[in-house]
């Protein structure tokens, strides 16, 4: 079987069609450092306040991270804070023509409390919930379809995202799980927490945590007989394909119709806030299926999005580019600082996601001398990420003759890589980097004050997409050559 880390170059830009309950989700921040005087309970005076789409929402936020475009299928009430959700899923690229108003009932908006007490971590307080459970009317779930019914062609999975608000009814998830089907599209869903999943029926894959697939089915999950046994009832019971039971810190149990269940590892975590873990699994899900990943590898995948989305406090879309470098981590390749050309280009773009700029220079580094470290030290601080481009021990041999270098190209590697304003060493086997620049494209390249700009190889690259050349200014009477020198002197 291939394996995660070969097959996630597949995950690239896919289309999906998300249904759900949408919310809005806003964080009241502020301090906690007193009791009422009319009752024991905690003051918060808010500082400051935030919102963000939740539920099935959040789920398109972490499709858009992944590279994908999405259309999003939904109910709002006519007030402001369907203004707001809409207005941040506009802005975050997600279509929204099938996001209707409801006037019946209110926009569900989840509003939680944050106090901060004697300097501490944030710590939620209390949540104040807006909401109707109320199922929405067929005029409006027709209106849904007909938009779902253009969008689907284009689609290359679809996903439900219930919270049992009201959107999720019988009529329409078994609407789009026939019209998916049909299309031969996969149909995957994040059920709620009910005890009937009827209306799920003939979906290509559901997700329920062990919490939910034991009040789906009244079994007892636990051991490893226990979990296949609610695992296999559900996939026979909703005639699905395949089903994914997440068992938090012991990873998911991936069962496919005719196979054998397999437990799927996750790394264990220093958990932080599991809020938004289940719309992360969906999405990762999704990103795989969409992509042509076999079910192992997707569920590999999700595992290691949620993971990373549990170490965070509030929900935030992870970027593909840092799943990608989680799964490299997570594989073992990335040991040390050493780096191939594409872990180099998946942790810069990770960088760049957060809005930090890498650095690249290059050379030989045969000799490490307080010239090197001058110019490594100062040409970090232009950036979050230093990348140095190290030449291999036969280009060396091109440039500098038969008798270099002095140190090989491993011993090298591991002298810069023990340096602290080092990020990731490359190795590279052409008499330049211009590979290296093309494929990792630096916001900075960073050359010694002894070349011109027009010298720098590689400037006019950087320079066409906004990047800039630094010049640094060389340590007087230090190089390599010069060590040699005084060393055969002796």
């Amino acid at each position: 079987m291939v394996s995660l880390t070969e097959s996630i170059s597949k995950i690239e830009p896919f289309r999906a069609i998300v249904i759900g309950d949408l919310m809005l989700d806003e964080l009241l921040y502020g301090d906690a450092d007193r009791l009422s005087n009319d009752a024991p309970v905690p003051v918060l005076h808010v500082k400051r306040s935030e919102h963000s789409p939740g539920g099935a929402a959040n789920v398109c936020l972490n499709l858009i991270a992944m590279g994908a475009s999405v259309s999003v299928l939904g109910v709002t009430g006519k007030d402001e804070d369907a203004g707001k959700l809409r207005e941040a899923l506009t802005a975050e690229g997600v279509e929204v023509e099938g996001l209707i108003e409801d006037g019946s009932r209110p926009t569900t908006v989840k509003r939680s409390l944050i106090g901060l007490a004697q300097h501490r971590h944030p710590q939620k307080m209390f949540r104040v919930d807006f909401e109707s459970r109320d199922p929405m009317p067929s005029e409006i779930a027709q209106r849904m379809l007909e938009v779902f019914d253009r969008q689907l062609a284009d689609a290359d999975v679809v996903c439900i995202e219930d919270y049992n608000k009201g959107v999720c009814t019988e009529e329409i998830c078994q609407e789009i799980i026939s019209r998916a089907r049909a299309a031969g599209k996969p149909v995957l869903v994040d059920p709620a927490s009910v005890t009937d999943y009827t209306k799920y029926r003939g979906a290509t894959c559901i997700t329920p945590n062990r919490t939910e697939a034991e009040k789906a089915t009244g079994l007892v999950a636990g051991t490893e007989e226990q979990n296949n046994t609610i695992a296999s009832k559900l996939l026979t019971d909703l005639d699905l394909e395949t089903i994914v039971v997440t068992l938090d810190r012991h990873g998911a149990l991936l069962l496919e119709r005719g196979s054998e269940p397999v437990v799927v590892p996750t790394v264990a975590r220093q958990v932080y806030d599991v809020t938004g873990a289940g719309d992360m699994v969906l999405a990762g899900l999704a990103a795989g299926v969409g992509c042509g990943l076999d079910w192992p590898n997707a569920v590999a995948f999700a595992n290691t999005a949620a993971g990373l989305e549990v170490e965070i406090f509030g929900v935030e879309p992870i970027p593909l580019a840092r799943i990608r470098h989680e799964v490299l981590k997570q594989s073992g390749r990335l040991q040390g600082k050493n780096r191939t050309s594409e872990q180099a280009r998946l942790e810069a773009d990770m960088v760049r996601k957060t809005g930090g700029k890498v650095v690249f220079t290059n050379g030989c580094f045969d000799i490490i001398h307080a010239g090197h470290i001058s110019m490594l030290e100062r040409s970090a601080e232009h950036g979050a990420m230093l990348i140095v481009g190290l030449n291999d021990d036969d280009s060396i041999r091109r440039l500098k003759g038969e008798d270099r270098p002095v140190n090989k190209l491993e011993d090298r590697a591991r002298v810069l890589g023990a340096l602290g304003c080092v990020d990731a060493v490359v190795a590279f086997g052409e008499d330049t980097p211009i590979r290296l620049i093309e494929e990792i494209r630096p916001d900075v390249l960073i050359k010694g004050a002894d070349y011109t700009r027009e010298q720098v190889v590689g400037h006019e690259i950087v320079e066409s997409y906004g990047g800039r050349v630094e010049l640094i200014d060389l340590v007087e009477g230090k190089s390599t050559t010069g060590t040699i020198e005084k060393m055969k002197a002796k």
